[in-house]
């Protein structure tokens, strides 16, 4: 039997959350987060974001008693998801702005 032992510093979190971002240059639009970690977060989006770029995030939870998270992300890689257009964009937390 194959002994498994995760590598990861910080659990995902799947959530199915609404989310907006802006690029450092100013593009943005909206995402839907789909994980997220003490390390970082997974969201899809409708448009291709390059590796390296920096994004603003707003995640904002479906009810009421949780605040929004506002962090700095850097994109580690942005793939097609499906045949629909969208991608899923990988990014590692910066730092948390509120």
């Amino acid at each position: 039997m194959l002994d498994y032992r995760e590598k990861r510093n910080y659990p995902r979190m799947d959530i199915d959350c609404p989310a907006s971002f802006t690029v450092v240059d100013g593009k943005g639009g909206g995402a839907i987060v789909k994980n997220l970690s003490g390390g970082g977060v997974l969201m899809w989006i409708d448009h291709q974001i390059a590796a390296d770029a920096t994004l603003q995030i707003e995640i904002k939870p479906v009810n009421d008693i949780t605040p929004p998270m506002v962090a700095e992300v850097r994109v580690l890689r942005c793939t097609p998801v499906g045949d629909d257009g969208s991608f899923a964009v990988a990014c590692q937390i910066n730092r948390i702005l509120g």
